[in-house]
């Protein structure tokens, strides 16, 4: 398995595996059409998408996506259902992470669902943590738990 960032192949993936996961679980929301819609003009903006694969195959993919000075999001965490528990999610997310890092992020951010427990996992093993719920920011009504990751100086 390697770790790419994104490219136009690629594309499509990123599409497909986001909104197979959505709907797996919830039904697809207005944001997330968003992202999923202007996939370029956010990597114009800086934001990066990885993908972990494997012969060809997409098994997982994350993207990183600046909201202001030094914050960003890290996001559109999906992978294909037969690889779930392969560590392709973690590889993406961890990528995604160094990234924004690398970027110049002081505090890394992400909301998700509490039923999502291998998702929950994958944000508190790399050291995110629960902060109270800015729903209003968000405009996901399946978010009921948001985390942060503050970067050491």
């Amino acid at each position: 398995m390697e770790i790419v960032e994104y490219q136009e192949k690629y594309k499509k993936d990123f599409i497909e595996l986001n909104t197979q996961w959505v709907e797996r679980y919830f039904v697809m929301e207005q944001a997330d059409r968003e992202v999923l819609e202007h996939v370029e003009e956010l990597l114009k903006t800086g934001a990066m998408i990885y993908f972990a694969v494997e012969n060809g195959k997409v098994l997982a993919t994350c993207m990183a996506m600046p909201l202001g000075a030094d914050v960003w999001e890290i996001c559109k965490l999906a992978a294909s259902g037969q690889y779930t528990g392969t560590g392709a999610g973690s590889a993406v997310f961890k990528a995604s992470m160094d990234y924004a890092v690398a970027q110049g992020a002081k505090k890394l951010t992400l909301i998700s669902n509490r039923r999502l427990k291998p998702a929950l996992h994958i944000y508190e093993k790399f050291g995110f943590r629960e902060v109270p719920l800015n729903k209003a920011y968000w405009g996901f009504d399946r978010a009921d738990i948001e985390f942060e990751y503050i970067v050491a100086e």
